[in-house]
């Protein structure tokens, strides 16, 4: 006799994998991103209150992976109104209540955490299970902060969400990747950058041929400790990080 729940995994996996080998999909995908991108998608919505400046099916996918692999600790580089932090702590608060690690917290790190959001972040009701540093994440200083407070838990997972420039995101994962955990992801978002048209991001500093994505590419080619998960880009499709969710094999 088959295993319904079982049966329906494999129904998941199979269509998952149509969705990978579908170029019209994917091609319709990217046309929908690129127009959501110069309208600020991601600046309309709100994780437990506070903007979290992300895509829903990424957040979604956030929630699948935090569940999955129950981290007791989180490093993620960028703040910004912090709704991300929050979303974060909120889904550790679940895990936690379901029997997973009780005290586990989430760590942001930002060059700039203004004061405004600081503030409300701070006084969240979630903020008992978040810390933050100011800094350049790619400063040895905070790097060896980062490293000293990770060195206290046993499950960790990385997001890396701040500077979207090669140079940069190629430091983050030198000095942050190898802290994630055997089984865990470091999770790098904007890895869509290389894949929309520059004029969409023309006020920022990074564009095609330098940004997340060839940041990870690069990485991948010089450590093998990590594989690429197209799994969640076949399932999500319409995301930020395509190429850019991590699994850490060893």
């Amino acid at each position: 006799m088959s295993d319904p729940i079982e049966d329906f995994k494999a129904e998941v996996r199979d269509r998952l994998d149509d969705n990978g080998r579908d170029k019209d999909f994917a091609a319709l995908s990217n046309q929908w991103m690129a127009k959501s991108f110069g309208r600020k998608y991601s600046y309309n919505f709100r994780a437990f209150g506070r903007p979290i400046i992300q895509y829903p099916q990424d957040m979604v996918a956030m929630q699948e992976l935090i569940w999955d692999t129950q981290p007791d600790f989180i490093i993620e580089t960028g703040i910004a109104h912090g709704g991300s932090l929050i979303w974060y702590a909120g889904l550790l608060e679940v895990n936690a209540a379901c029997g997973g690690p009780k005290d586990a917290r989430i760590l942001g790190i930002d060059i700039d955490i203004r004061a405004h959001n600081r503030a409300e972040i701070e006084k969240h009701p979630l903020a008992r299970r978040i810390d933050m540093i100011q800094g350049s994440s790619i400063d040895a200083g905070i790097v060896g902060q980062v490293k000293e407070a990770a060195a206290k838990y046993k499950n960790i997972m990385v997001i890396l969400d701040s500077n979207h420039t090669h140079e940069h995101v190629y430091e983050e994962l030198k000095a942050y990747a190898p802290l994630t955990s055997v089984g865990n992801y470091c999770v790098v978002f904007d890895t869509i950058v290389e894949d929309i048209p520059d004029d969409l991001h023309t006020d920022r500093n990074w564009g095609t041929g330098d940004n997340p994505k060839t940041a990870v590419k690069a990485y991948l080619a010089e450590d093998d400790r990590f594989e690429t998960v197209t799994a969640v880009d076949n399932k999500l499709l319409i995301s930020v990080a395509p190429e850019g969710y991590l699994r850490r094999t060893k």
